[in-house]
């Protein structure tokens, strides 16, 4: 996947910058569309647009802050998640930002 030499490194990190990125976007588009649903099933209403805004009710601001915070960011984790465990297999080694210490490439 990555080039090899002594550009290797600096490559891999790319390649790996790029699909966590997109990994983490598509997590977070798919997360947001099911939480608008939840929402909306549950409380028979849109969820709020702007939270800050303030027409919105403030217990309803910060229970869409909280649990769309938490889901999105659960769906980020755990996509990255999935696409480093991609990344190992293809390449042999895990990304270069979830190196350990002392690890060997």
């Amino acid at each position: 996947m990555a080039k090899k030499g002594a550009s290797g490194a600096k490559d891999s990190s790319k390649v790996w910058s790029v699909f966590s990125l997109v990994a983490a976007l598509g997590a977070a588009t798919v997360a947001k569309k099911a939480l608008n649903s939840s929402w909306k099933a549950a409380t028979s209403r849109q969820p709020p647009e702007n939270p800050a805004d303030p027409d919105v009710e403030l217990r309803e601001a910060v229970a869409w802050a909280l649990v769309s915070g938490a889901f999105v960011g659960l769906a980020r984790m755990l996509a990255q998640r999935r696409a480093a465990s991609y990344y190992h297999r293809s390449t042999g080694h895990l990304p270069p930002d979830l190196r350990k210490d002392g690890q060997k490439v």
